[in-house]
């Protein structure tokens, strides 16, 4: 038996007025999830564990099969491992957005949806004058990227920017949790402001302004942590010789790299609507032809969530159904040795809302001669009736990375 794990960040909805109080799941044209769920078996999953922010950090490590009180060292480390930066003991790593501030509010949480190439610009430019033998600013992908301190104190409290668009920033700024946290606070708060002062005025974003775009003119360090200690998937499901990651996302490539997992980067691959679907199935393909367990990750439709934006959302659900699924789906059906597939998001991003929730999540489970349950379509409300019932922490991959061992 080989494995894969179709995840739809952000795919889960909650119902939607002008869909007739249908959620985006229930809405959308997907043949292939429905004809899996018909033929397989669903059920519910609680990803985020009580008392954690419903990040895709958190519920990916879930569902890869690790105990996220006992691993979870943060976001920004787990990007730092695809970047090829490695931490030191003494280093703490945090996510540093670049995103748009507009009359004092956060407008969002992207800077416009920044290009690479643009933003890496901006991070030199601050790591040239902000950075220091303490603090240093590391480009990744987008306006996502990583801020390094120094013996910092991870004792913070953090807003992550996607949660509060609109909202003022000042009141968001980071707190420190403990008294021997207020050091790193104050600092992270220095750079903040300070990255303000000098990124309006760089020629990136006056560009920008003059084109229309929305400036990146503020960092956003968020999710502060220390290097993971994570057992590698092989190790925890022996039977799994062989494992690799496909992601658009940084924090997706990290989680894979400590996970021992092997990194497929993909053209074209953007993790927004416009990924190259095509590319990521055939990569799939190629790799289910020599390891046991694949994991493909498409972000598209929790970027749609987090722009509230609802026929794009539906786009990006009926994109990854026929366009990667249904690729992967065809090309495999037919083989000697038969491949699992599990379909699920990490968490909701409803379009209402703008930001995760902690909801419990379908998931649906299919592979040839499993014995199906009564579930007839893949929705947040079809798979409640699902033979799996509702489960939660390492209880997904101990049951899907356990068929047929």
């Amino acid at each position: 038996m080989k494995y894969i794990v179709i995840l739809g960040d952000g795919m889960a909805d909650w119902p939607i007025k002008e869909f007739g109080d249908k959620t985006i799941l229930q809405k959308a044209h997907k043949p292939y999830m429905d004809m899996m769920a018909r033929l397989g078996r669903c059920g519910m999953y609680k990803t985020v564990p009580d008392g954690y922010t419903p990040g895709s950090e958190v519920a990916n490590m879930a569902v890869m099969g690790y105990d996220v009180p006992k691993v979870f060292q943060g976001r920004g480390v787990l990007e730092a491992a695809n970047m090829g930066i490695e931490l030191g003991n003494d280093d703490m790593g945090m996510r540093c957005n670049l995103i748009c501030i507009e009359n004092g509010n956060i407008k969002n949480h992207s800077a416009g949806h920044i290009t690479t190439e643009e933003a890496d610009q901006l991070i030199r430019f601050l790591d040239k004058e902000l950075g220091n033998d303490t603090v240093h600013f590391h480009t990744g992908i987008q306006y996502r990227h990583l801020l390094v301190i120094k013996n910092g104190n991870k004792d913070l409290e953090c807003t992550p920017p996607h949660d509060v668009p609109g909202s003022p920033f000042r009141p968001l700024l980071v707190k420190a949790k403990t008294p021997g946290a207020q050091q790193t606070a104050d600092l992270l708060n220095s750079l903040i402001l300070r990255s303000q002062e000098i990124l309006e005025q760089h020629p990136i974003n006056i560009a920008r302004k003059q084109a229309g775009k929305d400036m990146a003119n503020s960092i956003w360090p968020w999710s502060p942590g220390y290097r993971p200690q994570m057992e590698p998937v092989s190790s925890k499901f022996p039977h799994i010789k062989s494992c690799s990651v496909i992601s658009a996302v940084d924090l997706i490539k990290g989680i894979g790299h400590y996970a021992g997992m092997k990194v497929i980067d993909v053209e074209g691959a953007t993790g927004l609507f416009n990924t190259n679907y095509e590319n990521k199935a055939n990569a799939a393909i190629d790799a289910l032809r020599t390891d046991n367990f694949v994991y493909v990750h498409v972000e598209a439709p929790d970027e749609a969530g987090h722009e509230g934006n609802v026929p794009l959302k539906l786009q990006t659900v009926e994109d990854l159904d026929r366009r990667l699924i249904g690729s992967i789906f065809e090309a495999v059906k037919n083989w000697d040795e038969p491949v699992a597939f599990a379909v699920l998001p990490d968490h909701p991003t409803p379009c209402l809302h703008r930001t995760h929730t902690s909801d419990a999540i379908p998931f649906l489970i299919y592979y040839p001669g499993i014995e199906p349950d009564s579930v007839q379509c893949y929705d947040e409300q079809s798979c409640k009736a699902g033979s799996y019932g509702t489960i939660e922490g390492t209880r997904f991959a101990d049951i899907f990375l356990n068929i047929h061992k």
